[in-house]
C-alpha cells in the first residue's frame, strides 16, 4: 500500500499468529479475493463498495458539494435521520474531522427514547435546520417516526413551501416509500446505490452530504477511499495490510480468542469505534460464528477496563488506531514548587505523553496475554481517514469469506422487528400477533425480584 499512509503492525501477535502463519493462508486469500472482484461469491449483488470511484461520480460528489454548500446558507443545523450504517458513518467522519465553527449536524431516527426526541425537537425550536432523511425503504420503525416527527416541527416552523427546500432525502433511486413521497413533495434526492449495504454506504451520498455539510473535504476523503482501493486492489499478503488483518482476525478466532477490542487514544475517534463494530458485527455475526467487536478509549479505559483487560479472561486481542502526527501541541509547564511530581514531564506536548501511554498499554497487555495489531495513520486528514475506511471495508469483506458467512446480508436483524411490528398492531402482521402476544405473557413478569 506504497501509494497510500496506511501501515499495520503486528509484531505483537507473536507468538500466537508468526508471519508463516499469514503466509500459509495466501491459497485461501487469493480465493477469497478472486471471489469478491469477480463476483462470484456470497453477497456479490451488494459490492458496489469495492470500486468507490464508480460508486461515486465526480459529478454527483461536486453535486453533493453544491447541495450541501445550499444547505448551510439556509440552515445552522441538519438533522440525520437514519439508523445503523444510515448515520454511523458520517458521524464517525464528522466526530474525527470536526471544522471549527461549521454548522452543527445532530441526529434523529437512531434510537426510539421519548426523552432523545423530546429533548431534540425541544433544541430544535426557534433554529434555522434542516433534515437529510436516509433510508432506503423510508418504512424502517425508528427513522420514519422520527422523520414524521421532524418534518411536522419544520412546516411549523417556516411553513409547508419553506420546508420542501430544507429536506433532503438519501433513498432508493427507484422505488420505496420515500422515494414516492420525495417525489410528491419535491425534495432533492440522492440515490443509494442497491448494489451498497448500509453499513458499506459512508462513501456514497449517505454520509457524504452531511459530512460536506459539516465542513469536511469530501474530495479529500473520497481521493483516500479511491487509493486505497488501488492498493488494495492484488491479493498479496505481503503488501495489502488490509488482507494481513483479515487473516490474522481469523487465525486468532480459530486460537478461541473471540473478542476483538478496537481501541484508540483519540476520543475524536469514538464513532470510528462505534461505525466498526457495526460493520464487523452485523457482517460476520451469523451460523453462531465471529468474532464480537467491541471497543475501549485509553487512556481512559484504562481505569476502567484495564484490569480486566491485563488480566481478565485471555479470550481477547486488540486492534489500536494510531495516529502518527499534526495533533496540537500542547506543552506541558513547569512548576516550582513540583508538588505533583511532573517536572520531570516539563517542556514535552501532552501528545507525547499519550504516544507513550499507547506503547507502554500495549506492551503490558501483550505481555498480559493479549495479542495485538497497530493501524498507524499520518494524521487525523480527511485523505487518511477516507484510505482507512475503506482498508476496514476491504478487510470486512475478504475475513467474512475466510470465516464461511457471507459479510454482506444480516438475516438476523429482522427478528426483533417481526416481534415489535406485531406487537404494534402493524398491518400484514395480524397473523403472528397472538402468537408473539402470547409468548410475552407467558415469560414476561413470570420470576421477577426486586424491592
Amino acid at each position: 500500500m506504497s501509494s497510500v499512509p496506511i501501515t499495520l503492525d503486528y509484531s505483537y501477535l507473536l507468538p500466537e499468529v508468526t508471519p508463516a502463519m499469514i503466509a500459509a493462508w495466501q491459497p485461501q486469500v487469493s480465493l477469497a479475493h478472486t471471489q469478491l472482484h469477480q463476483g462470484s461469491g456470497p453477497g456479490a449483488d451488494f459490492l458496489g463498495w469495492l470500486d468507490p470511484q464508480a460508486m461515486m461520480p465526480a459529478a454527483q460528489l461536486a453535486e453533493i458539494a453544491a447541495v450541501a454548500a445550499r444547505l448551510r446558507d439556509a440552515a445552522d443545523v441538519m438533522v440525520v435521520v437514519g439508523i445503523g450504517g444510515s448515520y454511523l458513518g458520517a458521524r464517525t467522519v464528522i466526530e474525527a474531522l470536526a471544522v471549527p465553527d461549521a454548522p452543527q449536524v445532530w441526529y434523529a431516527g437512531h434510537t426510539l427514547s421519548a426523552d432523545y426526541t423530546a429533548a431534540l425537537l425541544k433544541a430544535l425550536e426557534g433554529k434555522r435546520f434542516c433534515i437529510n432523511v436516509v433510508s432506503k425503504s423510508g418504512t424502517t420503525t425508528e427513522p420514519a417516526v422520527a422523520f414524521r416527527l421532524l418534518r411536522d416541527q419544520l412546516v411549523r416552523q417556516v411553513g409547508a413551501e419553506a420546508a420542501k427546500g430544507l429536506i433532503v432525502a438519501s433513498t432508493d433511486p427507484v422505488g420505496g416509500a420515500l422515494r414516492k413521497m420525495a417525489g410528491q413533495e419535491g425534495y432533492t434526492t440522492f440515490p443509494i446505490p442497491g448494489n451498497v449495504g448500509g453499513r458499506y454506504s459512508v462513501l456514497t451520498a449517505v454520509g457524504l452530504l452531511p459530512i460536506a455539510f459539516a465542513g469536511v473535504d469530501i474530495a479529500a476523503l473520497h481521493a483516500g477511499a479511491v487509493d486505497a482501493a488501488a492498493a488494495c486492489a492484488n491479493d498479496a499478503l505481503e503488501t495489502n495490510p488490509a488482507y494481513v488483518y483479515a487473516v490474522a482476525r481469523n487465525l486468532l478466532y480459530r486460537q478461541d480468542k473471540n473478542i476483538e477490542l478496537l481501541a484508540a487514544f483519540e476520543p475524536r475517534l469514538h464513532y470510528l469505534s462505534e461505525w466498526w463494530k457495526q460493520l464487523y458485527g452485523e457482517s460476520e455475526g451469523k451460523n453462531n460464528m465471529g468474532l464480537f467487536p467491541a471497543s475501549v478509549e485509553f487512556t481512559t479505559d484504562l481505569h476502567s477496563m484495564g484490569q480486566w483487560i491485563q488480566q481478565g479472561r485471555r479470550d481477547i486481542f486488540e486492534t489500536f488506531i494510531n495516529i502518527a502526527g499534526g495533533l496540537p501541541v500542547v506543552t506541558i509547564p513547569t512548576d516550582a514548587d513540583n508538588a505533583d511530581g511532573l517536572n520531570f514531564l516539563a517542556g514535552q506536548s501532552v501528545d507525547a505523553v499519550n504516544r507513550r501511554a499507547f506503547q507502554g498499554t500495549a506492551l503490558a497487555h501483550r505481555d498480559g496475554g493479549v495479542p495485538s495489531m497497530t493501524f498507524t495513520i499520518p494524521t487525523l486528514t480527511a485523505h487518511p481517514v477516507g484510505a482507512l475506511l475503506y482498508a476496514f471495508e476491504k478487510a470486512c469483506g475478504l475475513s467474512g469469506y475466510l470465516l464461511g458467512v457471507n459479510p454482506f446480508d444480516q438475516p438476523g436483524v429482522e427478528s426483533y422487528k417481526k416481534n415489535m411490528f406485531a406487537l404494534m398492531n402493524k398491518p400484514g402482521y395480524e397473523a403472528q400477533a397472538v402468537e408473539v402476544r402470547a409468548k410475552v405473557d407467558a415469560r414476561q413478569g413470570k420470576q421477577t425480584v426486586g424491592f
